[in-house]
């Protein structure tokens, strides 16, 4: 099947082509006529299988294909996503994929002002991509309206309900209209994503286009059995010995991305630390610096790394193994994208077995040990209680952009393309390619035929 075949207009197809791809994805293939045929739609689809354009085209079709009502344009689609960075990264790739149609898009976000986006949104937009507790402060102070909605996407909805934002998600869902298309996108069909979705969408039909927990065969993956002390020593290692650049490394805490960010620059090799913490302008020099490989390393918290998605990233590692095995399939899946291979290492110290144990039977397989001589394990070491690392991800602060708990002003960030964190653009011009390389999913060099957005 080739995008020509899937009845979108010529100013999509023109976009798409701008891009170099001419096949969808499977999950663009699937989804991309349910959404233009009016379907509520569940999709089970994991980062870097080209969600995001499977609900980004048949969305900027519908809207542009039917007039709107009344004055100024209201938001007609809303895009919930749970981090400030994957906001950012969909509204560019709404942006790449309707330049030629006359729409406005806006992404708003805790953590900068509010001035920017209410004159945005007092302007008139027709696609909002938001972070609800940003959105919730908006429509509080009567900046934003929902009553125009049209369609509602919801995309890592999964993500949503795990970092505690389901009461947030309530208060906006009895904001909107009752007749409107909504579309959930979830990396698994959990129990809790299919009872939010049995309140929300009418008769949906489902896509999954890869078995649940599953990791794919294009990721290498590989197990370093180390002691806890030893692990710094042993990542410095790997990457100077095999001379890995480009690596997106996993810690369960801010604290210990910091610290170890601290210590691999000491160590000659060049990393920042990422997450909720971090300012605006630290976390989106960090990405820029990481994408454009000024930077070997970068250090990650679960919850920050939520977004950061780069199509050809040869080296994730696991510097300590997450407590919830699912959280393993999303780490390493952000390697082995766009067609190219992958390597993910995991450093595991005795504590850190069971959680091991616990992340093969997820992906019923074993990972392969690999043994460094001199690093070998301390047999009389015995293992430790692990404390919850996920930084509070329950109970955090409202908002649903990873504020953790830190109060209104020190949450919400995202990268993007414009000033004080608003992207509100009118159709006709394209992005930079630096734009283009920042945002999720982001695109393969001109050789894939397959837009992995």
């Amino acid at each position: 099947m080739k995008f020509t075949e899937l009845g979108l207009r010529a100013e999509i197809l023109r976009a798409i082509d701008a891009q170099g791809y001419t096949d969808p994805t499977p999950i663009q293939a699937q989804a991309i006529p349910l959404v233009l045929a009016g379907h509520d739609l569940m999709a089970a689809a994991q980062t870097g299988t080209g969600k995001t354009a499977g609900f980004t085209l048949p969305i900027l079709q519908l809207i542009s294909s039917r007039p709107p009502q009344g004055g100024r344009p209201r938001p007609r689609v809303l895009v919930l996503t749970p981090t400030r960075e994957l906001a950012a990264q969909v509204a560019e790739s709404v942006h790449v994929y309707g330049q030629h149609l006359p729409l406005k898009t806006a992404v708003i976000f805790g953590g900068v002002s509010m001035g920017p986006q209410e004159k945005a949104l007092k302007s008139g937009v027709d696609i909002l991509v938001a972070t609800p507790g940003r959105l919730l402060d908006h429509l509080g102070q009567g900046t934003a309206s929902l009553d125009g909605v049209e369609i509602l996407v919801l995309d890592e909805a999964d993500r949503m309900l795990d970092m505690g934002f389901l009461p947030d998600m309530k208060k906006l869902f009895a904001r909107l209209p009752k007749e409107r298309q909504t579309l959930l996108y979830s990396a698994t069909f959990s129990d809790d994503i299919r009872r939010l979705a049995a309140g929300l969408l009418r008769e949906p039909r489902s896509v999954d286009v890869a078995p649940r927990n599953s990791t794919t065969e294009l990721v290498s993956q590989k197990v370093y059995p180390v002691d806890k002390a030893r692990k710094r020593d042993l990542l410095i290692k790997l990457i100077q010995d095999h001379n890995w650049h480009q690596v997106l490394v996993f810690t369960r805490t801010k604290h210990g991305a910091n610290t170890l960010a601290d210590k691999l620059d000491k160590a000659g090799i060049s990393a920042a630390a990422i997450h909720g913490n971090k300012s605006q302008n630290a976390r989106t020099r960090a990405l820029a610096d990481f994408k454009s490989m000024k930077l070997n390393v970068l250090v990650a918290t679960d919850i920050a790394a939520r977004g950061i998605d780069i199509d050809l990233l040869p080296h994730v590692v696991n510097y300590e193994l997450p407590n919830v095995p699912e959280d393993y399939v999303h780490r390493i899946g952000r390697t082995g994208r766009a067609g190219s291979v992958g390597q993910a290492a995991s450093l595991v110290c005795v504590d850190e077995l069971q959680l091991l144990r616990n992340i093969e039977r997820l992906i019923k397989q074993p990972i392969e040990r690999c043994q460094i001589e001199g690093f070998e394990p301390d047999p009389s070491i015995k293992p430790e209680p692990i404390e919850n690392g996920r930084d509070n991800r329950r109970n955090p602060g409202r908002g649903g952009d990873g504020r953790q708990g830190q109060g209104r002003n020190q949450g919400g960030r995202a990268t993007s393309a414009s000033a004080g964190g608003l992207a509100a653009r009118r159709g006709g011009g394209g992005a930079s390619k630096a734009g283009r390389s920042g945002h999720a999913n982001n695109r393969p060099p001109r050789r894939s035929s397959t837009p992995n957005r």
